[in-house]
């Protein structure tokens, strides 16, 4: 989960009135029913899940345990997000497998490093694993269903080429996935 405080726009060590209000202000915004037979009442659907736990977090004052105990990982994550934001995919993999983690944001990332390197199979399989350990997390989501949809249209493509012939080329077809991918993601690993 993201910061609470993040989550809610206040700022740090905002006082329970502030955080209050500003929960009640995302509420109304956010709230399912104004959603109704609209697209969007999924995301609006996380979005509330989202700032209801900060909300509880906050006002529960178990933040100052949350935040101790996350601000390391925190902090290694975002070092490795900007690692990979720069093309440094082998320093960013080093520092992941130093500090080995069973979370979901773990495997996500160890998933864009596998993407970036063009191992697709393994990048999927840490994608699917950040999503069963986080399933509300949309960044992981994204990343899932995204492979997914390459997989079908490769599928689909393939199948209705009928037979193989011999300049058929396999591995073209799959850079050609993964470049358009990249394409519609401007090589941001927020897809």
């Amino acid at each position: 989960m993201r910061d609470p405080y993040e989550v809610l726009g206040v700022r740090k060590g905002a006082s329970k009135e502030e955080i209050k209000k500003a929960y009640l202000e995302l509420v109304k915004k956010y709230h399912p029913d104004k959603f109704k037979d609209n697209p969007l009442r999924e995301l609006a659907e996380e979005k509330l899940k989202e700032i209801n736990e900060a909300y509880n977090i906050l006002m529960n004052d178990q933040y100052s345990n949350y935040e101790y105990s996350t601000y390391e990982q925190t902090s290694l994550y975002q070092q490795v997000r900007d690692l990979i934001m720069q093309g440094n995919i082998a320093q960013a993999e080093n520092l992941l497998n130093q500090n080995p983690r069973n979370d979901a944001e773990w495997f996500y990332l160890m998933g864009i490093i596998y993407q970036k390197r063009g191992w697709i199979n393994q990048a999927y399989r840490y994608f699917v694993e950040a999503y069963n350990r986080d399933p509300g997390n949309y960044e992981y989501r994204r990343a899932k269903e995204q492979f997914e949809m390459a997989s079908r249209n490769y599928e689909w493509s393939a199948y209705n080429r009928g037979y193989r012939r011999h300049d058929d080329c396999d591995i073209c077809t799959i850079c050609q996935i993964i470049a358009c991918w990249e394409c519609c993601c401007d090589n941001d690993i927020g897809c």
